[in-house]
């Protein structure tokens, strides 16, 4: 079972047991965390895609950790004009792990009462 799921603007494939590392969280270590945007939920025999997002659905996920990436550099230059400009950025992240993905209870649709007529209340 796997769950596409919509974290800050990202999507990711989410399993149980799975490890992602997604933007910046609030929380402590050891926290949980819900996520109601689920954009479709695949059980091995059928997918329920969402209207956008598929109601009832959600996804609890452990905070692991919090850290920064990498150091990424920018570098500036343009020719023959002395301009240069250097600047890095880290990206915070959290590792959150997936511990479980409910499914939305499905209802039975009942059909919808019949309208009856209103009793006149004129004499003739």
């Amino acid at each position: 079972m796997y769950a596409i799921v919509n974290i800050s603007g990202k999507q990711y494939k989410a399993t149980q047991g799975a490890k992602l590392r997604i933007p910046r969280q609030s929380g402590d270590s050891g926290a949980k965390l819900y996520f109601e945007e689920i954009l479709l939920i695949n059980n091995g025999d059928s997918t329920q895609i969402g209207k956008p997002n598929v109601v009832g659905a959600k996804i609890t996920a452990t905070i692991l950790n919090h850290g920064r990436e990498r150091k990424i550099l920018i570098y500036k230059k343009k020719r023959r004009k002395g301009y240069q400009r250097k600047n890095g950025h880290r990206q915070w992240y959290t590792d959150v792990e997936v511990q479980k993905i409910q499914l939305s209870a499905t209802k039975k649709k009942t059909a919808p009462k019949k309208a009856t007529k209103p009793k006149s209340t004129l004499k003739e």
